[in-house]
């Protein structure tokens, strides 16, 4: 996963080399493999590389065009072999991923990143036209983020660079932080006012002062998939999925794959043996790594891990996740985001080990099966199905046949049906908030829309609902992508087989039923790889999300709780009421229905706050105390360096 940074004057004044070389140590540990270099009049771009493929260690960027657009590009392209067949007067088989790229804009323009299959982000400056184009995939994958001011725009991989030398202070973006409290932001969103990311599926065109964002691709809902028997969605599922797997193990090192004994990253680590193991896949060996806590009881999965470790004939790396520490280690350090904050937890650092141990740049991820695959056993979609397309003896009859399996009354699934297509605000879902009472009120009240997870009315006359929803599951993915950091010690670069595109293309064109049955979720997936991962992870019961370790770190570390609720710097950004916090650090741990994830980005935000107010980075006028602000997070501060000073004593 590479990185760049780039700036663009509108007026034609030249870029400032020493723009680039400020930035330029920012980058250096996220592009180990060297470094390109172009400033020339108003455009100048730096671009660090790290190589995951054979193909990109050929590559030498920023990319000069014959034509003399300057091409920047951090990706994977899996479509590789359909574009040369397409362009083969012009590239060859041996063509570089970046070669392929130019090619294809050369010959369709910004048409052509429709065809642009795989992970990837891009930039492209065409002088001639005085154009800069920015890009990323479908699901959103990679980052780049902009920031535009007067006379022109600045662009990164990274958010930290924006931030740092963004000459002058930012307003907190309030809808992001409402998002990651509850179900993540819009993937356009950043914590600053004034600093985007591009969305998913898009490009950002800059033409002077005019600035436009165009969605390139999206998923077509006419497009249905339907055969004759099971036995042809599960070939056709087994083809496309194998495929998905393969394209994530085009590297050139050791791949390391995330191994929980779940039926998703169970299926990602057999698919891929059998590709190893017959030729058709490029990694040199696939390692898996899984994570295991003896403390929590609903959470016992090294049996299963351990089942698939045994039929492959290969341990992998252990992590113990017992430690739940609520508190970062260094709450100085300067976090760009929430999220951020580089690898400091014992479990984080024997992961560093074991990659470099490996020699690995690549871990492959089992996130987006669940939503993907059917993992959550509602009728509703099917029954919306239904009912939209008014055929209503089949509605009849599913309803009976779900309500008798669910043991619940016809009339609840026929009321749950009917609201999907009910105004957001008729219904008890759209005020839900999951009992996050801490919030302010007038905070709570601006973000309704974030903090309820960007909800939908289902539209009647539009797509099946089932694909509505399948949308609405792939949109909450692309926003926790948007989330997400780049690794930096070591270097690795995370790959998703269930957000392939093709995958979903297929998955969201076949029937609902296909992927949910009374007492079968994921039926589909289940039939397809019956004999190919074991029966007793296909038929494992759901795994239950982990908390009594959580709950216990709460009750352990209750006092530092309670001294972070004297004085929170997120009260004084109108965000949390501290006593309603208060209140809910106490409940929790005797509440079954407590919020949890909530209350912990919440007390996320606060460090994370903590640990850039002192910075400068924000306006003061974001808060209503500011000074008394920035006096707390001195004496904050002064109390962190004394409790260090007493642990380093002990």
């Amino acid at each position: 996963m590479s990185v760049q940074f780039g700036k663009c004057n509108f007026d034609g004044k030249p870029v400032d080399p020493q723009d680039l070389d400020k930035v330029r140590p920012m980058l250096a540990p996220y592009g180990s493999d060297g470094e390109g270099y172009i400033c020339k009049d108003n455009f100048g771009v730096l671009y660090r590389a790290f190589h995951t493929t054979k193909e990109s260690r050929l590559e030498v960027q920023p990319y000069v065009s014959d034509p003399g657009f300057v091409l920047t590009w951090d990706g994977r392209l899996d479509d590789r072999e359909e574009l040369v067949g397409e362009m083969r007067t012009e590239i060859s088989p041996e063509s570089t991923d970046l070669e392929i790229v130019a090619a294809a804009y050369r010959r369709w323009g910004t048409s052509g990143f429709a065809r642009l299959i795989g992970d990837w982000a891009l930039s492209i400056w065409n002088p001639k036209d005085r154009l800069l184009l920015l890009a990323k995939d479908f699901v959103g994958t990679r980052h780049l983020y902009y920031t535009v001011e007067k006379n022109g725009v600045t662009w990164c991989s990274m958010l930290d660079p924006l931030v740092m030398f963004g000459h002058r202070p930012f307003r907190l973006e309030q809808e992001y932080i409402a998002g990651w409290i509850t179900f993540f932001p819009a993937p356009h969103l950043t914590p600053y006012v004034g600093i985007h990311s591009v969305p998913p599926s898009c490009f950002v065109s800059f033409k002077g002062t005019q600035q436009t964002t165009v969605k390139y691709w999206d998923f077509d809902p006419a497009k249905q998939i339907r055969y004759q028997s099971d036995s042809e969605y599960e070939e056709h599922f087994r083809s496309v999925f194998r495929n998905a797997v393969r394209r994530r193990l085009r590297s050139d090192a050791p791949v390391v794959a995330e191994l929980s004994g779940g039926m998703d990253s169970s299926t990602v680590v057999c698919t891929a043996d059998k590709l190893l193991a017959d030729g058709t896949a490029e990694a040199p060996r696939l390692s898996t790594v899984s994570y295991y806590d003896d403390s929590e009881p609903a959470w016992d999965e090294r049996p299963h891990f351990l089942r698939i470790e045994k039929k492959r004939g290969r341990t992998g790396c252990h992590i113990d996740a017992s430690n739940h520490e609520l508190f970062p280690a260094d709450e100085r350090l300067f976090r760009a985001t929430p999220g951020s904050g580089g690898h400091t937890s014992a479990a984080a650092r024997k992961l560093a080990e074991y990659l470099r141990e490996e020699g690995s740049h690549v871990v492959i991820s089992g996130t987006g099966g669940d939503e993907i695959m059917g993992g959550v056993p509602t009728p509703i979609p099917e029954l919306e199905d239904l009912l939209a397309t008014v055929r209503f003896r089949g509605f009849a009859h599913r309803l009976k046949v779900w309500a008798l399996h669910r043991r619940v009354p016809w009339f609840r699934l026929f009321s749950q049906t009917v609201n999907g297509f009910l105004p957001v605000n008729w219904t008890h879902a759209a005020r839900r908030l999951h009992g996050v009472e801490w919030l302010n009120r007038g905070f709570a009240d601006r973000n309704q829309v974030a903090l309820q997870g960007y909800l939908e009315r289902l539209q009647i006359f539009g797509p099946l609902p089932s694909f509505q929803e399948n949308i609405s599951a792939l949109n909450v993915l692309q926003r926790q992508l948007g989330c997400q950091v780049l690794a930096q010690s070591p270097l690795y670069e995370k790959r998703y087989p269930y957000l392939d595109r093709c995958l979903t293309e297929f998955m969201f064109a076949i029937p609902r039923e296909q992927l949910v049955r009374p007492g079968r979720r994921r039926s589909l997936m289940r039939r397809a790889m019956s004999g190919w991962v074991p029966a007793e992870i296909l038929n494992r019961r759901r795994k239950a999300f982990v908390v009594r370790a959580y709950l216990d770190a709460i009750v352990s570390q209750r006092n530092r709780l309670m001294s972070v609720c004297d004085r929170m710097v997120s009260g004084s950004f109108d965000i949390v009421d501290a006593q309603k916090f208060r209140l809910a650090i106490e409940r929790a741990p005797n509440d079954p229905n407590f919020p949890l994830v909530a209350l912990l980005r919440t007390l996320n935000i606060e460090f994370w706050l903590r640990s850039i107010c002192e910075t400068g980075v924000f306006s003061k006028s974001d808060a209503n105390t500011a000074e008394d602000d920035s006096a707390s997070c001195r004496l904050l501060l002064s109390e962190r360096s004394s409790l260090q000073h007493e642990r380093s004593a002990s």
